[in-house]
């Protein structure tokens, strides 16, 4: 089997070859020095990365943290409407004194409670804690 190609020009092969790039004369030495700033390059390039995101997270949270604090400030104001809804719609059949105290003794059996639990729940969490202290 003839491998020769007649219609291949030997000289284009030629000229193909000496445009490849040639490696340059390396050294370990070169190769470390080269190493250590790529990886410094890193370095940079990630500490400007999470600084791009802890700004953004920042920014995010921050309005957040505003909307969720009218919103409470708005959960507030309309429990507070409830409240003195249920004193004036009381004070009609047990009149106003004792429909204070109906809604006061509600609202502090209810505070009791969720304290308690509240109470329960952070015992719970520090029981945790206090079992992997040892």
């Amino acid at each position: 089997m003839n491998t020769h190609d007649p219609s291949l020009d030997s000289s284009a092969i030629a000229d193909a070859v000496a445009d490849e790039v040639v490696p340059e004369d390396r050294s370990l030495t070169g190769d470390v020095f080269a190493l250590f700033d790529d990886g410094k390059t890193y370095i940079q390039s990630e500490i400007q990365y999470q600084r791009t995101r802890v700004a953004f997270a920042a920014d995010r949270g921050k309005s957040g943290i505003v909307y969720g604090i009218g919103a409470l400030a708005l959960l507030h104001l309309a429990l507070v409407a409830l409240v003195v809804g249920l004193v004036i719609a009381l004070t009609p059949v047990v009149g106003p004194w004792l429909a204070t105290i109906i809604v006061v003794a509600l609202l502090a059996v209810g505070g009791i409670v969720l304290a308690l639990s509240a109470k329960r729940k952070f015992a719970g969490l520090a029981a945790a804690y206090r079992e992997t202290k040892a």
